[in-house]
């Protein structure tokens, strides 16, 4: 079932909720440049399982409302908050894969992760995407500027370059086009704006040491878009915390190694206890 919902004046954010009876709920925040549409074979699978999967796409990105302003951290974490609140979610498992994983990350911090029982990082951009003077695991500061200005010279060619290096293993043809649709479906102003959050924000540093629920890092070894250090670096600064390796999949592995991907998701949920309040 899909749905708008209301998150500010003038701002609607899409919502696809899948099996609302469902007895344990993850919400999901996609990546950059994609929309909730990612998780296409998540919600195949776990909604089989009895979950409910609910997806959001980030505001100018998928089918959400596409304003001029409001792509920093703090505004889409309090995108994610006004979601939460209006479907009363509680004890419910956050997934963010890239920068929805630094998205999710935000909003345990600054929302002192309300409603969160247990959170979930996909190949997340963070602590930072980029390489700093204090921080050397990340990728260059040229390659993202590089990004910002395909963006606004040529969005279709920039973005096809992007999805050659998002997955390890070869995908289709049709598979590839689907993939490039998804991306084309985001306002351009919005695509360069998140890309600009990759160079200029450093929060997550701090806000990683902030949160208090079991946490769940799944990384690809073969990520050339979150390096793997940063996975690790994640799994040092988030005191309750497990990082699963990928050895056969890229910065896609919700699609590279899908079926352990699933698994690994159900049995954190499962089996992970929370020793500690939300």
């Amino acid at each position: 079932m899909g749905y708008y919902l209301k998150v500010e004046q003038n701002v609607k954010i899409y919502v696809e909720d899948l099996n609302e009876e469902g007895k344990n709920t993850i919400l999901f925040l996609h990546g950059w440049p994609g929309s909730h549409k990612l998780f296409e074979y998540q919600f195949d699978y776990l909604s089989k399982k009895g979950y409910r999967c609910i997806g959001l796409d980030q505001r100018g990105f998928g089918n959400s409302d596409k304003p001029l302003t409001g792509y920093d951290y703090n505004t889409l974490s309090d995108d994610v908050r006004a979601v939460i609140e209006s479907l009363q979610l509680k004890n419910f498992t956050l997934a963010g894969h890239s920068t929805g994983g630094a998205i999710a990350i935000r909003y345990m911090a600054r929302h002192n992760g309300y409603g969160v029982s247990k959170l979930a990082l996909f190949a997340a951009a963070a602590p930072s995407l980029t390489k700093r003077s204090y921080f050397p695991f990340g990728l260059k500061t040229e390659a993202v500027e590089e990004i910002i200005k395909g963006t606004y010279a040529d969005r279709p060619k920039m973005l096809r370059s992007f999805g050659d290096i998002f997955f390890y293993k070869k995908v289709s043809k049709p598979f590839s086009d689907w993939f490039f649709a998804i991306g084309l479906q985001a306002a351009g102003w919005a695509t360069a704006e998140i890309a600009k959050t990759w160079l200029d924000e450093e929060q997550l540093f701090y806000d990683m040491r902030k949160i208090k629920v079991p946490t769940l890092i799944l990384h690809g070894i073969h990520d050339k878009v979150c390096l793997f250090p940063l996975a690790e670096e994640q799994r040092r600064f988030i005191k309750d915390s497990k990082l699963v390796k990928f050895e056969q999949s890229g910065h896609g592995l919700f699609y590279d190694e899908r079926e352990k991907f699933n698994k690994e998701l159900i049995k954190f949920i499962e089996n992970t206890k929370c020793k500690c309040e939300s």
